[in-house]
């Protein structure tokens, strides 16, 4: 039978999958399908680098493989051909909202309260953790923070022991994306919260002997992390990636949000909910509540891209004390169980409506003149339209951004450098973005590497410089790119 319960339930989860289908638009998302293509083409895992000439032939650890060839996959059994705007767009964003409904809905399992508060919550959690679901491997260290915070749940708040699944889910997590490094995020805090609670606050830990055994745990789940093509390298490869100092600098995902931007705005709503709540209700925040959000709050201030993190750990948390809020002023909100007759079609039709409704909104987001609109507005897809035409004669140069594009699109011409950051490193990081942004020596990376042809973005630096340099001219051009080629000497 139709409660309002379930009601709620589809019409909430109807809402959060169609907010979750998303045009393909992140230039990384294609250079990840360029390498799942390479997998599932030769059934090898690389090893090395085949995709650039900056780096060709120097080891490479492909930390997403596993990730990739699923994304390839569902790009793939919708008409994906090697276009970004073929029927494989359909397949890309139907499994990433599937991969985003699926954490939000473990994250359901772990708020507190009826089905309005815990919708309530969901649609500001849902919001914070959006900003940054893409078609990418991110997405499965997404869903799989969320499986491993419920298993912790049951174990605090039900007595359901259920953490050996833990090192089960790190060795699948380790295949997929280096993300598998939140996991153990979350287990830290949960035990530094859990050990403050035996301190100062007994009654309501995890006792010494159970917490006991979440450490145990987690020894084992860092101990399975070499089962990888990679081997134990993988354990160290989270900090090493993190280390870049190119991250911080020029990476906007990696830089702390930017909260003159609206997309940020749900994050600092979710912030100051939780304190508010805090203070005004008298139940005390579990100390592990207070410890996973606490720390998440670093992490999302350090790098923009933990704000999902920190949606993971923080919404449960915020539901338990809205709802501890209305319970002690005697604020009931109870749905009706049974529902018969007029009420039980009104309900019928209310869900027929959002369900065609939902239906209707990714329908239309993803009919193919929708997409090529969005995706022309985003990215440089005629500039590359240019370059298939006539195609680069001599080494290119182009943009950090477009790397993953142009490795998707143009296969058969090596990029310069692209979103891969550990396969460059800091020193030609830096260096590059020194000529990308026009510094002083700029020139010596473009004789370096006897580069012919550039590409990037039209209002850049380098480009500017390059308009202004006799031995460079200007073959094509437009709002979004410009490329220019060395001029023949005489």
């Amino acid at each position: 039978m139709l409660t309002i319960e379930r009601l709620m339930l589809w019409i909430l989860f109807i809402l959060l999958f169609t907010m979750a289908v998303r045009v393909p638009v992140d230039t990384d998302t294609w250079w990840h399908l360029r390498s799942g293509d390479r997998i599932l083409d030769t059934w090898e895992i690389p090893k090395e680098d085949t995709f650039s000439f900056t780096k060709n032939g120097t080891e490479w650890i492909d930390h997403s493989w596993g990730a990739q060839v699923l994304l390839t996959l569902s790009y793939r059994v919708t008409g994906g051909s090697g276009k970004t705007n073929d029927g494989g767009v359909v397949g890309l964003a139907l499994f990433t909202a599937l991969l985003g409904t699926g954490g939000m809905a473990f994250v359901y399992r772990m708020c507190a309260g009826n089905v309005y508060t815990r919708a309530f919550v969901m649609v500001f959690g849902a919001a914070t953790a959006a900003v940054f679901w893409s078609p990418r491997p991110q997405m499965f260290s997404f869903l799989l923070s969320a499986v491993i915070l419920y298993l912790l749940y049951l174990y605090k708040f039900h007595r359901r022991d259920s953490l050996w699944g833990i090192p089960l889910l790190m060795v699948l997590w380790v295949n997929l994306h280096s993300g598998f490094a939140i996991g153990f995020i979350l287990l830290f805090g949960f035990m530094i919260g859990e050990a403050a609670a035996n301190i100062l606050n007994p009654e309501d830990a995890v006792q010494w002997n159970r917490l006991g055994k979440v450490g145990l745990v987690t020894v084992v789940s860092v101990l399975v992390l070499s089962i990888n093509p990679y081997g134990p390298r993988m354990m160290v490869y989270p900090f090493e990636t993190a280390g870049l100092q190119t991250l911080n600098l020029f990476i906007q995902e990696w830089q702390s949000p930017n909260f003159k931007i609206p997309q940020t705005w749900p994050f600092l709503i979710m912030l100051a909910a939780i304190i508010t709540f805090a203070g005004a209700t008298q139940k005390r925040m579990a100390w592990s509540d207070i410890s996973l959000t606490a720390g998440t709050v670093l992490l999302a201030l350090w790098a923009g891209r933990n704000i999902a993190v920190f949606a993971v750990a923080a919404t449960p948390a915020l539901s338990r004390l809205v709802n501890a809020y209305l319970e002690e002023r005697g604020w009931h909100l109870r749905p009706m169980k049974n529902v018969k007759g007029t009420r039980l079609v009104i309900n019928w039709i209310l869900l027929m409506i959002v369900a065609f409704g939902g239906l209707a909104k990714i329908g239309s987001d993803l009919l193919p003149e929708n997409v090529e609109e969005v995706q022309e507005e985003l990215l440089p897809l005629a500039a590359v339209s240019y370059l298939e035409k006539n195609p680069p004669q001599g080494n290119m140069l182009n943009s950090y951004n477009w790397g993953g594009l142009l490795m998707f699109l143009l296969p058969d011409f090596p990029v310069f450098v692209d979103g891969r950051t550990d396969l460059y490193g800091d020193k030609f990081l830096k260096d590059y973005f020194k000529t990308y942004l026009g510094a002083s020596d700029w020139r010596v990376m473009l004789e370096k590497y006897d580069i012919q042809v550039v590409v990037v973005e039209d209002e850049n630096a380098l480009a500017t410089l390059l308009r202004e340099d006799d031995s460079w001219e200007i073959v094509y051009e437009d709002d979004q790119a410009v490329i220019l080629e060395k001029a023949a000497s005489e």
